[in-house]
């Protein structure tokens, strides 16, 4: 039996359910994609309201004071650590980086002397300008120049309102957390609220676990990292070994970048210091990744390596640096996600994974 056409009416009705669904689509990627640096400082503002929280919820039920007595305590204290830290290394660092400042240009120059000896390296090195001002001779003259100090500028600006952003979104979001979660709860529908605060603590838990696993990696990597490089006689060695620490808050990439300014200072005084160096970062490197990681971070081992190297690289290309660098407690919320809303909601499966 033949059905009757559709008329007109309903065919134009449905095109435009059509075409209303795609461009919804198309402008909600887009809006991801625009506010995703935006998204990515927010998950840096958490990274840092969360310990505050804990230390301030812990403090609270030690001692029974008042949740914003707490933060304001722990908030003082933080502060208080991190200002008598500084008064103790800054000395040093600051007579490092002069010395660095100062060394930079032999560094630099050693290494295209070293790149020379190699028919790869030749070709890089011509082309790359012998000196600084050279780059900055390059192209148009002043208009080039001009430019490049804008950026600089821009680029500056941009990060201190970064930081700023961060900064006071960590103390509100540490300061009242349950007004955010129960804003977002009243979002969902009465009959998944509770598994929906289920899922947020599983995310708080999860995201301070790896934050208090990647502190200490990054602690105990700068300490192995000082003190290797100082037996080895490597000009610097506190400064690098703190660019170490800092650097390894991002994974499989961090050592690599870390590497790359010892060896140019090593080089320095031959290529045996600089093999001896590629051994110590390698050592570190291994004793990191196979001991002190799977130590700290138990219930994070089943993070894929590829799966997050192919984060980094997704993450990276759309957002630099920043990118890089919360690829990883990114990477560590879209798990708990997936097992929690994919496998165990919507597959029902609740046997063959576990969070």
């Amino acid at each position: 039996m033949n059905q009757p056409p559709p008329s007109p009416v309903n065919f134009v009705r449905r095109v435009c359910i059509v075409v209303s669904i795609t461009l919804f689509g198309v402008l909600l990627v887009w809006l991801l994609g625009a506010s995703f640096d935006i998204l990515l400082l927010l998950l840096a503002a958490m990274l840092i309201a969360l310990p505050l929280r804990a230390g301030a919820n812990w403090l609270a039920r030690k001692t029974g004071w008042p949740g914003g007595i707490s933060l304001a305590v722990i908030g003082l204290g933080v502060a208080g650590v991190l200002v008598g830290v500084g008064a103790l290394v800054a000395p040093l660092v600051g007579e490092q980086a002069k010395e660095l400042q100062s060394e930079l240009p032999n560094v630099l120059q050693n290494a295209r002397k070293q790149l020379e000896q190699t028919a790869w390296g030749s070709q890089l090195v011509d082309r790359i300008p012998e000196s600084p001002e050279k780059l900055m001779e390059q192209g148009s003259g002043g208009s080039k120049l001009a430019g490049r100090a804008l950026g600089v500028v821009s680029t500056t600006f941009g990060a201190v309102t970064d930081i700023y952003v961060v900064f006071f979104l960590a103390l509100f979001l540490a300061a009242q957390p349950a007004l955010y979660v129960d804003g977002f709860v009243l979002l969902i529908p009465p009959a998944g609220r509770q598994r929906a605060r289920r899922v947020l603590d599983k995310l708080n838990e999860s995201l301070l676990g790896w934050l208090t696993g990647t502190l200490m990696s990054m602690t105990i990597v700068g300490i192995l990292s000082g003190i290797g490089l100082w037996l080895l006689g490597v000009r610097l060695a506190g400064i690098l070994a703190l660019f170490a620490a800092l650097i390894t808050f991002i994974p499989n990439l961090g050592p690599i970048l870390a590497l790359i300014p010892a060896l140019l200072f090593a080089l320095l005084d031959g290529p045996q210091q600089a093999f001896y160096v590629v051994l110590l970062y390698v050592g570190i490197q291994t004793v990191e990744s196979n001991i002190i990681t799977p130590i700290i971070q138990r219930r994070l081992n089943d993070i894929p390596p590829a799966l997050l190297l192919l984060v980094q690289i997704i993450v990276g290309a759309f957002a630099g640096t920043l990118g890089l660098a919360m690829a990883a407690p990114l990477l560590v919320i879209v798990l708990v996600l997936v097992k929690m809303l994919y496998i165990q909601d919507g597959l029902g499966d609740t046997k063959s994974v576990t969070v």
